[in-house]
This record gives structure tokens, C-alpha cells and sequence, in this order.
């Protein structure tokens, strides 16, 4: 399974950002998505999850309200969206995979997620 993240470059703050995960090599829509955050030498932190066939979204407390996640299992494509950009948010994004037909359950650990994309750096300029 390939996990392909694109979107990310360098804005000024207060514009928007969107970031796509494209998969290949398997089913997309058998896996729940996540997209996650790193700041240069920190851990990465969850930022937001899907379910398979989108009914379920659920954000870290702190990524709620500018931050969008959504999916086209046509496109094999998870997305998220990011408002109103400021500085703070300048780090490497990457998107996550993990098998899960469930649509309630969530995963908010980076261990939960089998598969990894190679991250996309967004950043942002004051």
C-alpha cells in the first residue's frame, strides 16, 4: 500500500491549505484514515481521522475549527483542510492508513496506523 500526500508549499498566514493522501495498491475505501502533524524533531501528533466510508470524523481538541478532514473513495483520496494558516502550524503533515470497516470507531494513535505517507511540509509565513 502507497500513501502519496501532496498540497503543502509555502502561504502566507491566514490563507488555506489543502492536502491530499492518495492510495494505491489496495482497497481504499477497507481503511480508515488519519492525518497527523510533526514539528522538526518532536513527535508526531494525531490531527484528525476518518472512517472508511466517511460517517465518522473526529479531531484532536486542537485542530478543531480550522481544520477539515474528508475523503473520495472514487479518487482513493483523503483530504484535509486547513483555514486561516498561521505560523504555529508550520510542520510536516503526514496521512496514515488502517484497515477498519467500522464507521464509529476512531484511532487517534500513530500505532493504530499501518501504513505511512511521506509527509508533505507546509509552511507558513508571518
Amino acid at each position: 500500500v502507497q500513501l502519496v500526500e501532496s498540497g503543502g508549499g509555502l502561504v502566507q498566514t491566514g490563507e488555506s491549505l489543502r492536502l491530499s493522501c492518495e492510495v494505491s495498491g489496495s482497497i481504499f475505501s477497507q481503511y480508515a484514515m488519519g492525518w497527523f502533524r510533526q514539528y522538526s524533531g518532536q513527535e508526531r501528533e494525531f490531527v484528525a481521522t476518518i472512517t472508511w466510508n466517511g460517517r465518522t470524523t473526529y479531531y484532536a481538541d486542537t485542530f478543531k475549527g480550522r481544520f477539515t478532514i474528508s475523503r473520495d473513495n472514487a479518487k482513493n483520496t483523503v483530504y484535509l483542510q486547513i483555514d486561516s494558516l498561521k505560523p504555529e502550524d508550520t510542520a510536516v503533515y503526514y496521512c496514515a492508513a488502517r484497515a477498519s470497516y467500522s464507521s464509529t470507531s476512531y484511532y487517534t494513535d500513530d500505532q493504530d496506523y499501518e501504513f505511512w505517507g511521506q509527509g508533505t511540509q507546509v509552511t507558513v509565513s508571518s
